[in-house]
């Protein structure tokens, strides 16, 4: 029960980022279009009103690098607590961005230091053992195929490629 209590976590707060983002280019809506973004950048102006207006686009552009990284590598499993700190301490920021520009009802609301504390509880469970001939990379299996595959020279074609790898 317990590694499926983590799972959902991973995912739950990994799909969170990824929709995030992909609100912010109007990937939900059925296009991708730049121009969202700037919806996006005044909202990211109004949680920090605290900060200088020259930062903003920085702090969107951060916030959504860092939303991107950490979605998929809490999804993938890629190191996995520090990816799990790092929304942890985004969530926090947020929320605490949250608090001072909207008041503490807001991130309450919306459950972000919720999501946060999920975050620091998916970090304290230490990684799971690998079994007896299991690699401890979280890509071993996908690695020792890779490492089986032929190497293209340089000259080879596509089609060459493709046979070689039948």
């Amino acid at each position: 029960m317990e590694k499926w209590g983590l799972l959902y976590a991973r995912i739950a707060l990994g799909a969170a980022f990824l929709s995030a983002v992909a609100s912010r280019f109007g990937i939900w809506e059925g296009s991708v279009d730049l121009d969202r973004f700037v919806g996006f950048t005044r909202y990211a102006a109004e949680v920090n009103s605290f900060m200088p207006a020259s930062t903003i686009p920085l702090l969107a552009w951060a916030a959504t690098v860092a939303e991107l990284s950490l979605g998929v590598a809490l999804i993938a499993g890629l190191r996995l607590r520090w990816a799990a700190l790092g929304a942890a301490l985004l969530l926090a920021l947020f929320g605490t961005a949250m608090a001072i520009s909207f008041g503490i009802k807001s991130p309450l609301d919306y459950s972000v230091f919720s999501a946060s504390a999920a975050a620091v509880l998916l970090a304290s469970y230490p990684a799971p053992r690998p079994r007896t001939g299991e690699s401890v990379r979280p890509l071993g299996r996908l690695s020792r195929v890779w490492a089986r595959l032929p190497r293209l020279k340089r000259g080879d074609g596509l089609v060459t490629g493709v046979i070689g790898l039948l």
